[in-house]
């Protein structure tokens, strides 16, 4: 499967052909076969909000996860923020990407151990973002996180066991499906999918991994270059945007 946005255009189509729900975290049981649809924004909030329009198109709704604390985007920025809530108006939801690696081990101890400190980030998006936040998934899961099955009612682990071993899970993690997953929805063989997908892979034109990460990195220039634009009066007097 290319990374491109036809691509992901026929995954959609080639589930609904093949009779799947595309459904959410809390609506999923009300089908006899489903697919729940879930993005990481890992780098990218843009590419997130443009997947986000596209599948608008496509009419279907999935969820986007949110990290609090990544060293790409800032989610209290306003135009981030923006963005953010953008995704949810067209109809999305919004859930929290855990990174356990931000804090150490004696930071668990002394905040009542890792699901404690979940559910404060939890809170705490919800408080930048003020709207309704309710899933969780995790940022660079260790084994003991994957199989610890946290229950952080009355929100969604999506790592729990109901939707990471009573689901047939798929993932296009690092640019490459483990398993064919076109293949496994023609076959018929899993009621439920879970399918996550990265919207910072995909574009309108087939790329590599490295020409994709190429493309991102240059961006930074860019977008590095309109920030300061916004902070130092007449920056193109001093640097012209095509220098950088």
């Amino acid at each position: 499967m290319d990374f491109t946005y036809n691509a992901y255009k026929n995954l959609i189509e080639r589930l609904r052909d093949n009779k799947y729900n595309v459904t959410n975290y809390k609506n999923y049981s009300n089908y006899d076969k489903c697919a729940i649809l879930r993005h990481d924004i890992d780098y990218s909030v843009d590419k997130a909000l443009k997947f986000a329009e596209f599948e608008r198109q496509l009419d279907v709704r999935s969820t986007y996860f949110v990290l609090i604390s990544s060293p790409f985007y800032n989610i209290i920025e306003k135009k981030t923020n923006e963005k953010i809530k953008k995704i949810k108006s067209l109809g999305h939801d919004i859930g929290l990407h855990f990174d356990e690696l931000n804090y150490s081990v004696e930071y668990y101890d002394q905040n009542g151990g890792i699901k404690n400190v979940i559910l404060s980030e939890l809170k705490l998006l919800r408080y930048i973002l003020g709207i309704d936040v309710d899933s969780v998934s995790m940022h660079r899961p260790s084994k003991i996180t994957l199989d610890a099955d946290y229950d952080l009612s009355p929100a969604i682990n999506s790592y729990g066991n109901t939707f990471f071993k009573q689901f047939k899970y798929l993932s296009d993690s690092r640019m490459r499906w483990r398993e064919n997953i076109e293949d496994i929805i023609e076959a018929d063989i899993y009621k439920r999918l879970h399918i996550l997908t990265h919207a910072f892979w995909y574009d309108k034109d087939s790329r590599d991994i490295k020409k994709t990460l190429f493309k991102f990195i240059k961006q930074g220039n860019s977008d590095r270059y309109d920030i300061l634009g916004d902070n130092i009066t007449d920056l193109k007097s001093l640097v012209k945007k095509d220098e950088v």
